[in-house]
């Protein structure tokens, strides 16, 4: 059977199993290794068929992860609907919680600012890089001083 399958592979080409269908659209084929017609080996590929072909309109993490490590060779087999599934809820289960903790964190914080027992954050915007000597400050000097490119004529008086 192995010999038939090659010659048909080295016939019409190459020949990849559909291994899944992720729900995004996007389709997983393995590709085993096989021999070219000159008799090269070609090494066994994993590959995805993107359901949004063009490139440009990629988004990132649009492959879900469980995929992502079979295409990379990082797990034997490809994931089963039901490990998506379990994942996936969990995944939600995970932010839902991460959401409930960061409102009672929000909830004491607002308590401890009405007992007094937390100083209220200042709101303050700063001006410039906290590493210059005039960090905040905005008066015209009367010493004319150069910072590179950035330098702005009118910037400095000169005295009287």
């Amino acid at each position: 059977m192995s010999r038939i399958a090659g010659l048909i592979r080295r016939t019409f080409g190459i020949v990849r199993e559909h291994v899944g269908t992720d729900h995004l659209g996007n389709k997983y084929y393995f590709i085993p290794q096989q021999k070219t017609w000159t008799g090269r080996s070609v090494r066994a590929k994993r590959i995805i068929e993107m359901a949004n072909s063009v490139e440009y309109e990629y988004v990132g993490g649009s492959i879900p992860k469980e995929w992502e490590a079979w295409i990379q060779g990082k797990r034997k087999q490809p994931p089963s609907v039901e490990e998506l599934l379990k994942n996936e809820y969990y995944m939600k289960q995970i932010k839902l919680k991460a959401k409930e903790l960061e409102e009672k964190d929000l909830a004491l914080q607002a308590k401890e600012y009405e007992e007094g027992l937390v100083a209220t954050p200042v709101n303050k915007l700063a001006k410039g890089h906290a590493a210059t000597t005039t960090f905040g400050k905005e008066d015209i000097s009367e010493d004319p001083t150069s910072s590179g490119n950035t330098f702005q004529p009118g910037s400095w008086m000169p005295k009287s």
